[in-house]
């Protein structure tokens, strides 16, 4: 396909440059012999050194050499922690495939991944495991304790690969799970040069070398953790395993930031923004905050201290393909952020229906092109679906560095005009490469080439900072023999964000299940971020004019129910609370005797939550106290206990 502009207009295309292409494995080698006493991994009182850590890898891949080959699947249900780091880096030195899965991906989720991925192994706890590999051969591997969950010994756990399952593609370095339409998740494959540019990438943007404390934070289920994992482990840094009350708590966060002495840090967006919002404490150590994953709402304020990068990037492209930068002092401007400029090795492209650049100022769907492009999906199909041929760009393809006004990675700007060769193109243009990838996101790019962020395109949607397809909660919801029909909606939350929300059509009208019933069992599929925070049994589904789901309708009837009163002798902090839950949780009919996670609260919620008591009681709780409590009638008492005490403190 050529695409010509119109006469006199800029096309919305925009190179990132060249990148670079760096090693990963054998920088993290080269580390371990120039410094092995330095720490690598430091979980708590427990510090592992670079030398350690070379070593438990070593012994990982010797005692697995026979057993796993080179571009076969390694599961790994582990969690934050000197153990995923050694397994991770046994698993590449072994020319393997890393698939992080996290702790307790959900038996059902897991089973379906052993079931349609041809794995050689699964490496975690033993009991956790899907039934064939739990009764299947397994060999104990000397892998230190660590972690939130596992609690018993870890094993690589072995069973034969069902008929038909697939593998990596050659050349796969890691592969990561994504939300999938089909009611299963997708296996993304990536690449050791696309991961290596990114690393190279990330290393320069945060300085980041020899004495930096690394946060290690985000979900090991969620790619952007390789981004922690092996970027310290390349750069002679040190990674802080973050306790698990941090991933619950601003403010439990940004103190274990200061004690533990952390200097750079990625964040989710739904955890990050609640720190935008509320004034930094004197004497941080943060240089720098990498926020991604969602829409950030809301920029910096004149006293963080840190430079905040907006990053956006989906898996299929290697984490990060374009970022904003907003350092020190503030600004930035009170409308959202946008996303930014391509990094080295990424080009994008906004596209009309039909794949054909549109006009800068106008919106369109984002395609990504360029070296940052993973191999594809495990499933050959789905990969001719969203990876297609990349337009014949006949207009000028400029660079991010050329561009006018360009944002650079350090917030500073500078003028310059677009490059072009004599036949009309660009140098930049041939890095876009043959084939690009179709994100279902909606941008705009602005006249300097920066990219604002306006939403999807279809149904998929993001969940604390996840990408969810409707359809895999459907179907985990229709698996269930009692279930004849589900929707899922999506609705933005009160306090920000987006709740799910699932209308369910029993099976028989003798006997339905009750709404927590098919919740639990739904629960076994999904990751967290994709489990509703509500169900409602309807007895039939209102349809528009074409015959589907009217999910609108079912929304606005969900929004019209009445909620209920205020409890008749609810004191007012019970009231506070009540209000504040059903707000954050998306469920009106809350009440008193309601457990806080049973109802759907997530870590970002409680964390919301939490903010909220200190701001309204200036009461201080930390996550675990929350959880403890059986209801929210104890969490309000909780609250009343404290306050006597804060009261005498002020």
């Amino acid at each position: 396909m050529t695409v010509t502009p119109l006469p006199g207009a800029l096309p919305a295309t925009l190179h990132g440059g060249p990148h670079r292409d760096a090693p990963v494995l054998d920088l993290f080698t080269a580390w371990a012999r120039r410094t092995p006493d330095a720490p690598a991994v430091v979980d708590g009182s427990t510090v592992t050194s670079y030398g350690e850590l070379d070593r438990l890898a070593d012994e990982l891949a010797s005692l697995l050499i026979d057993r796993v080959a080179p571009g076969e699947l390694v599961g790994l249900c582990l969690d934050h922690s000197a153990a995923l780091a050694a397994a991770t880096l046994a698993v590449a030195r072994l020319g393997a495939v890393a698939l992080p899965l996290g702790p307790k991906p959900g038996e059902r989720r897991l089973q379906a991944v052993a079931e349609n991925l041809r794995l050689a192994c699964l490496i975690g706890d033993a009991a956790l495991l899907p039934p064939a590999h739990r009764g299947g051969e397994q060999l104990p591997l000397p892998l230190p304790a660590g972690g939130s969950v596992a609690a018993g010994p870890v094993v690589a756990a072995f069973a034969p690969a069902p008929e038909g399952a697939v593998g990596a593609p050659d050349g796969t370095f890691y592969a990561v799970l994504t939300s999938g339409s089909t009611g299963t998740p997708k296996a993304v494959a990536v690449g050791a040069p696309s991961l290596g540019s990114l690393l190279h990438w990330y290393r320069e943007l945060t300085g980041l070398g020899p004495g930096d404390r690394h946060s290690l934070l985000i979900g090991v289920a969620f790619d952007p953790h390789l981004m922690e994992l092996w970027a310290v482990l390349t750069s002679g840094a040190a990674l802080y395993v973050a306790p698990e009350a941090v991933r619950w708590d601003s403010t439990a966060l940004t103190d274990w930031w200061r004690e533990a002495g952390i200097t750079v840090s990625v964040l989710p967006t739904p955890l990050a923004e609640p720190l935008l919002d509320r004034p930094w404490r004197a004497g941080p150590t943060l240089r720098h905050l990498t926020i991604g994953g969602d829409r950030l709402r809301r920029a910096p304020g004149p006293d963080v201290t840190a430079t905040v990068h907006n990053a956006y990037g989906p898996a299929e492209a290697t984490v990060v393909t374009t970022v904003h930068s907003m350092p020190p002092g503030g600004g930035h401007g009170a409308d959202a952020p946008p996303i930014g400029l391509p990094i080295p090795g990424v080009a994008v492209l906004v596209t009309d229906e039909d794949g054909r650049p549109v006009e800068r100022g106008s919106t369109g769907e984002l395609r990504i092109g360029g070296d940052c492009l993973a191999l594809g999906y495990l499933d050959p199909e789905l990969t001719a679906r969203r990876f297609v041929p990349a337009p014949d760009l006949t207009a000028p393809t400029v660079t991010a560095a050329s561009t006018t006004t360009a944002t650079a990675p350090d917030g500073t700007t500078a003028d310059s005009t677009p490059d072009r060769t004599p036949d009309g193109t660009s140098p930049a243009g041939l890095g876009i490469g043959d084939r690009v990838y179709r994100t279902g996101d909606r941008v705009l790019m602005r006249p300097d080439g920066v990219l604002e962020f306006h939403g999807r395109l279809d149904d998929q949607v993001k969940v604390s900072g996840v990408r969810i397809e409707p359809a895999e909660v459907e179907a985990a919801f229709e698996r269930d023999p009692r279930v004849r029909r589900a929707a899922v909606a999506a609705r933005p939350g009160p306090a920000g964000g987006v709740r799910l929300l699932a209308f369910v059509q029993p099976a028989t009208e003798a006997a339905p299940p009750t709404g927590p019933e098919l919740l639990a069992a739904a629960r076994a599929w999904l990751p967290e971020q994709a489990v509703p925070a509500v169900v409602r049994l309807v007895d039939a589904f209102p349809l528009d004019a074409n015959g589907k789901v009217d999910r609108a309708a079912l929304l606005a009837a969900e929004q019209a129910a009445p909620a209920p009163s205020a409890e008749e002798g609810a004191t007012d902090t019970e009231r506070f609370v009540l209000r504040t839950c059903r707000e954050l949780l998306g469920r009106a009919e809350l009440g008193p005797s309601d457990d806080f996670k049973d109802a759907g609260g997530t870590s970002l919620a409680a964390a919301r939550l939490l903010a909220a008591l200190e701001q309204e009681f200036e009461v201080r709780l930390r996550a675990p106290q929350l959880l403890r409590c059986p209801d929210l009638r104890a969490v309000a008492r909780l609250v009343d206990e404290r306050r006597p005490v804060a009261a005498a403190r002020s």
